[in-house]
């Protein structure tokens, strides 16, 4: 076991996954028998060739993210996260379900999450101030930044640094402008990658972790990575709502679903104002979204 060597999965290429060892960058096959290894994850690995190597292990992780798949399962999006940050934009129009859905898949998984407002150059309406004083009333870090005129840029940047991080978000809130300007070689960076594997251009739909200069690892995941709630049933999906959680307990069933159910806690603060009523709406969209049998 002597020359397993301890690497960090910085891409899928093809084929091959780009393993960084000692200031390295190795093109790895995987064992067959192994989970699917993702961007973030802690691997040992063996030489296979100069430049080459077979990933034997795949080490714990602290964190994971999953997407769905085909037949009902799951694939990571990426593992060993500390903290998800969910891009919107003053423009086009926020999805907060989507949001939601997303804040209750890192509240399951132990994952910290951070809202970014991007576009501020442009007038913010009062449903979106509405929403983000409900947000942040229960705990969420808000960054308003504007990748077009740079402003609040410092202040995201220093909310990564020391941590493995992913932005995430609907399509159309300048996710890739933000990213370029949180790293401003990433081509240069893109290129090493693709350089020292010798395999030609990085594809530009794979998941990627690039270190930040001030310290951190932020992973570019370009599309929008769609946090299913595939894996989540009913009472996660409940505790994935930070506000709905000293409720839970008050219920008077045990297996409350929250819906029409007697005597639900839930409901009640949401009818009395103690909590969300618009985010409780969302809840129950997202339960009518949740695979059947959970």
């Amino acid at each position: 076991m002597a020359d397993l060597l301890q690497g960090l999965v910085l891409a899928h290429l093809g084929q091959g996954i780009a393993v960084e060892a000692e200031n390295a960058i190795v093109l790895c096959q995987s064992l067959r028998k192994l989970d699917t290894v993702a961007v973030g994850d802690q691997v040992l690995w063996r030489q296979s060739a100069p430049d080459q190597g077979r990933i034997e292990e795949l080490l714990p992780r602290r964190s994971v993210l999953l997407r769905p798949a085909k037949n009902g399962k799951t694939r990571p999006v990426a593992a060993n996260l500390d903290a998800v940050f969910i891009v919107f934009a003053v423009e086009p129009a926020c999805d907060f379900l989507l949001l939601d859905q997303y804040l209750a898949v890192c509240e399951n998984s132990g994952i910290d999450v951070g809202l970014v407002l991007n576009k501020t150059d442009l007038p913010t309406s009062e449903i979106i101030e509405q929403e983000l004083a409900s947000y942040q009333a229960l705990g969420y870090a808000v960054y308003r930044v504007s990748a077009a005129n740079a402003t609040g840029l410092t202040e995201l940047a220093a909310a990564l640094q020391g941590q493995v991080t992913i932005l995430t978000g609907q399509s159309g809130v300048g996710k890739s402008s933000l990213t370029n300007a949180l790293i401003p070689d990433k081509e240069l960076k893109t290129n090493t990658i693709s350089a020292t594997t010798k395999h030609g251009r990085h594809t530009t739909t794979a998941a990627t972790l690039y270190h930040l200069n001030g310290g951190g690892d932020l992973i570019d995941s370009p599309g929008v990575a769609i946090f299913g709630l595939a894996d989540l049933n009913l009472p996660q999906l409940a505790q994935g709502y930070r506000e709905f959680q000293p409720l839970l307990r008050e219920c008077q069933f045990n297996d409350c679903r929250h819906i029409t159910d007697k005597g639900c806690a839930v409901r009640a603060a949401a009818e009395t104002g103690e909590i969300s009523a618009n985010r409780y709406q969302r809840f129950l969209k997202l339960i009518a979204k949740m695979p059947q049998g959970h």
